[in-house]
């Protein structure tokens, strides 16, 4: 089920906040059932066997977690010098630990890596063993990450009581399930216990009007273009189809991940919790390293705590503070996918990541890598590691990038034009008396991409306009207006793009 979608929005949502609410102070168990029933229904819908593989992880992970917990206590009460400074033996609990993690990467790597290690085996060593065509369970790399956070954190002391019902709704919540963010357990499992303040309700509804609107009226605009440029590349397309393909996949990426992040944020609202932030406006970032503090912070934050700090984070000199780096902007691309494009993404990422860190630490001028020209560079560089983000393959990618140097100037195609015919922007155009004109559509699409582009840049986030805004009749009516559009759009519905990850 989609967040863009008429059941979504007419019937799962209406019925699941009724219940919720009607549930709340009479039974507050049989609310958090009633939240984990639909988050398995919201789940389930895609494909009943994805059900299945998702509430194994559960028990799996929950089994864990009580193994820790009574190694842990087991231990606690026996004299052991062995111990941290927290007083706890350093070896309570690793070996359930051990087992939980490599039981989730399990799962995670037979799902997503298996056809991937196959086919390269057989292009290294010339074999021909048949691919699996495994189906890949949508958003298992989340719910995978939270519960190893979850059983990391546990192992840590920073999580000592959790019942069931708690964990289950914690994993499953449908806000945040197909496409994060990758919450933890410390923010999250408190609030599912006291079941939240209902207080923002009509914040949330805004926030999820304004990223369904980036969704809907914006990326999927965008992405007509992308796909067809991504499509025709091999057999050619000019330069300015490849450049502006480019740019528009970043503005794709940007409005589809971030109307995720505000619907998710919207709805969590609606029911009284408050998800963590994983979206800050990243293309207005100095730099790489802030870029990272504003693109998927929860998956930083999973990666920083779970890896980079365990390998010894930048505690061992500068070299091996770099090597640690390094090692998790690879984990970072192969947990987005199972392709050489992915791993070159992270690679680019990470070697970008320590130059930067370079030369701030190696500048006299506290500034560098600050000023606008900064800005520049940033966006040119994440926009052209997108390509391979984006790309099929290496190879596709590479060709992109060539068509942008090598592709001769030419006439846009209708095709690349498409995605602009809607009969919204022809009524402008129509008012303007533009329609007869022979270039309307590239009006149409030159204005869309600048109008695009200026949100990005200059625009408050979602977040702080349905922070801010005035609720009176007004903006009441400019919401309504908004939401109606964005439902009347919803024939072309498409799926997240992090839905693939």
């Amino acid at each position: 089920m989609l967040f863009n979608s008429y059941i979504f929005i007419f019937l799962f949502l209406p019925i699941c906040v009724a219940g919720f609410y009607l549930l709340k102070n009479r039974a507050p168990i049989a609310a958090k059932m009633w939240l984990i029933g639909f988050s398995l229904w919201f789940y389930g819908y895609f494909n009943l066997s994805y059900l299945a593989i998702m509430i194994g992880s559960i028990l799996f992970n929950y089994l864990i977690y009580r193994l820790i917990i009574r190694a842990m206590s087991d231990e606690d009460s026996c004299v052991n010098s062995n111990a941290d400074s927290a007083g706890r033996p350093m070896n309570s609990g690793r070996i359930p630990l051990i087992i939980g993690i490599l039981g989730n990467v399990a799962l995670l790597g037979y799902f997503k890596y298996t056809d991937f290690l196959i086919d390269s085996c057989n292009h290294i060593f010339k074999t021909d063993y048949p691919l699996r065509n495994i189906l890949l369970p949508l958003g298992i790399s989340f719910f995978t990450f939270q519960q190893i956070g979850f059983i990391a954190d546990v192992y840590r002391g920073e999580i000592k009581e959790c019942d069931f019902i708690d964990y289950a709704l914690f994993v499953s919540f449908f806000p945040q399930l197909i496409a994060g963010p990758i919450a933890d357990g410390k923010s999250m499992l408190p609030q599912y216990r006291s079941l939240g303040k209902p207080d923002k309700v009509i914040e949330g509804i805004t926030l999820f009007i304004l990223g369904l609107s980036k969704k809907v009226l914006i990326a999927d605009t965008l992405g007509v273009a992308v796909d067809y440029a991504y499509d025709a590349v091999i057999g050619g397309i000019n330069s300015i189809e490849a450049l502006l393909a480019i740019l528009f996949y970043a503005l794709q990426l940007y409005f589809d991940f971030s109307g995720y992040c505000d619907m998710a944020l919207g709805l969590g609202k609606i029911f009284g919790f408050e998800i963590p932030i994983n979206f800050d406006s990243p293309y207005k970032s100095r730099n790489i390293i802030e870029f990272w503090r504003r693109w998927h912070i929860t998956l930083n934050k999973f990666l920083s705590r779970n890896v980079y700090i365990p390998l010894g984070g930048n505690r061992k000199g500068n070299i091996r503070t770099y090597i640690n780096l390094l090692v998790v902007f690879l984990i970072s691309g192969i947990w987005h996918g199972a392709g050489v494009n992915f791993i070159l993404w992270g690679c680019m990422h990470g070697v970008m990541y320590v130059i930067t860190r370079l030369i701030i630490k190696n500048s006299k001028n506290e500034s560098s890598c600050t000023g606008v020209l900064s800005h520049v560079i940033t966006f040119v560089f994440v926009s052209i590691a997108w390509v391979f983000f984006r790309a099929p393959s290496v190879s596709v990618g590479c060709q992109m990038l060539t068509s942008v140097m090598a592709g001769g100037i030419g006439r846009i195609g209708d095709e690349f034009l498409n995605g602009f015919n809607s009969g919204e922007f022809w009524y402008v155009l129509k008012a303007a008396h533009l329609t007869g004109f022979a270039f309307s559509r590239y009006i149409v699409m030159s204005l869309f991409g600048l109008f695009a582009t200026l949100i990005v840049f200059l625009a408050p986030s979602a977040r702080e306009i349905s922070g801010k805004i005035k609720y009176n009749i007004l903006n009441g009516i400019l919401l309504g207006a908004l939401f109606a559009w964005c439902v009347l759009s919803l024939s072309g519905v498409s799926t997240f793009l992090y839905f693939n990850f």
